[in-house]
């Protein structure tokens, strides 16, 4: 069965790539060395730091699992062909949202970082802003109720 696609930009991916390579060759190795460690202390049955290393090593594996797939079924969005007078996948927006003006990225879910003004394309704001051409107005509910963003520009 098939996974669904899963919409990246390029430097998104190369941030999944590097990720994975992280998990991989650092990460991995190092948990390895840990459950080595632990276990040469003696008897498995009641050593905690064992266990504790064999279960971080299984969270390890499952995230290296995950990173995979996403490498695998990340499909790169065409930048070239992007509009740039209609905010999409890879746009930066400048907003004026409730009288302060602010700036997002539009990417794919799982780069999204909304702290570093990188937001989900399935995300409210991101949702809400799709499809928007500066000077055009957006709603999305929040937390304290129906906030409106203005579209001020389009920067790439």
């Amino acid at each position: 069965m098939p996974a669904n696609p899963i919409p990246v930009t390029a430097d998104g991916l190369e941030r999944l790539k590097q990720e994975l390579k992280e998990l991989t060759e650092v990460r991995r190795p190092a948990v390895i060395a840990a459950v080595a460690e632990a276990r040469s202390h003696g008897d498995l049955r009641e050593n905690a730091a064992y266990d504790a290393a064999r279960d971080e090593q299984a969270l390890t594996e499952r995230k290296i699992a995950e990173y995979e797939a996403m490498v695998r079924n990340a499909v790169v969005m065409d930048e070239a062909n992007r509009p740039r007078d209609v905010v999409g996948l890879g746009s930066t927006v400048v907003v004026d949202f409730d009288g302060d003006e602010e700036r997002y990225t539009i990417v794919g879910a799982i780069e999204a970082k909304p702290a570093s003004g990188l937001i989900s394309n399935e995300s409210p704001i991101g949702k809400a802003l799709l499809g928007k051409r500066p000077g055009q107005d957006a709603f999305v509910m929040t937390p304290g109720g129906q906030s409106k963003l203005t579209v001020k520009r389009i920067d790439g």
